[in-house]
This record gives structure tokens, sequence and C-alpha cells, in this order.
């Protein structure tokens, strides 16, 4: 009985494989009665393989950056990252893509191999920030009054974290002024705001105390 029905099996296989051919042959007959050329038939069908193998090797390339990214977590939904000069909330972390929205609003979609092969930027993976900002003086004034004068103000600043400390340091000599670096330490969820607080509060002190800003 199991003999039989294998035999069964096997006739019913062979009698599908000759009914496919037959069809197919009748097919490209009828192609040719219409008028059609099998080489052009073939020729785009060779075309479009090639289109699908380059789509599906691209696609299997960014699942498997996808993987990589899932396992390293380089960053999560809700961080900022920088990636080729785009910057970005991740919305969004899929097996082919990353999905960004700008600061202008706009949606940026990264594909994952990319984000293997360049440098990735994460603005927010810790909750501290340090910004630096560049302040020219005269050669006329006195450095360590100047810096004593920015380190107040960084203090008295709310946007300003006491620790880490803030510092200024000389960078360099320019055409017409020292130029100083003012250091100071901001939340990670504040950059904009605390950057913005203590340049609108940068002049007045220093223009209170006299201290000339070249042009």
């Amino acid at each position: 009985l199991h003999l039989s029905l294998r035999r069964q099996r096997q006739m019913g296989i062979r009698a599908r494989l000759v009914f496919y051919i037959v069809l197919a042959i009748f097919f490209v007959a009828a192609l040719r009665e219409a008028g059609f050329s099998l080489d052009v038939v073939l020729g785009a069908a060779g075309i479009l393989t090639v289109a699908i193998g380059f789509a599906s090797q691209t696609s299997a390339s960014n699942m498997i950056s996808g993987l990589f990214l899932l396992v390293e977590k380089p960053f999560e939904i809700g961080n900022f990252i920088e990636v080729e000069n785009t910057i970005g909330e991740v919305v969004s972390i899929d097996m082919l893509s990353v999905k960004l929205r700008t600061p202008d609003n706009l949606y940026v979609r990264i594909p994952n191999e990319t984000l293997i092969k360049t440098r990735v930027v994460n603005r927010s993976r810790f909750p501290i920030r340090r910004m630096d900002l560049t302040v020219g003086i005269a050669y006329a004034e006195d450095v360590e009054r100047v810096e004593k004068l920015l380190l107040e103000l960084a203090r008295q600043n709310s946007a300003s974290l006491e620790e880490p400390k803030a510092f200024v340091l000389v960078t360099g000599f320019g055409p017409s002024s020292v130029d100083l670096q003012f250091s100071f330490c901001v939340p990670s969820n504040k950059v904009l705001e605390g950057t913005s607080q203590l340049l609108v509060a940068l002049q007045k002190p220093l223009d209170e105390a006299g201290v000339e800003i070249p042009f």
C-alpha cells in the first residue's frame, strides 16, 4: 500500500512537471505568433533578475547592519545623533533603516549600512555636555581679570553646572585680540537654552568692567 501511494505521488509530480513544460512551450509559441521577440523577453528577464539581485544584496546588507546596531546600541530612541552633517532625534530603529526628526521637523531616513560605515555622533548619550565659547579681548586687557569675570558669570548663571567646574584657557593670539576659550557644562537637555543664556549674559559684565572686545 505504501509503495502504491509513493508511485502515485511520483506520477503526479511527473504529470505536473510535464504540464508546466508544455504550458511554457505554448506560452513562448504564443509570444512568437504575437510578434514578440524571445530575445527581448529574455533580455528583460535578465535585467529584472540583476536588478532584483542588487536590491536583495542592499537589503541583506542593511539587515545585517541593523543587527549590529541592535547589539552594539550606539544610540537609542530619543537620542540626538549626527550622521554626515544631519542632526536629528532618533524616532525609529528598524531592520533596514533608522528614522530621524531634525530640529526643523524634517523626516530623514538613513540606511543601516550607512550608520555602520560612517562616523556617528551621539549628542545626548551622556547627561552632561561641555560648551566652548570663544571670547576675544584686546591686547591691553588683563587676561586674569577677564578670566575671573567669566568664571563669576558661569557661577551665577543657572544654566551652568557647578560640577564639572567652568574654566578659561588662552587659545591663541589673533591679529587684533587675545583669544580665550570659555568652557562650562550644562545638562544635555538644555544645551541650546544654556548656551543662549550665557551668550546673552556675556556682554553686560564685560561692558560694565570696561573690557574691550576688538573688531
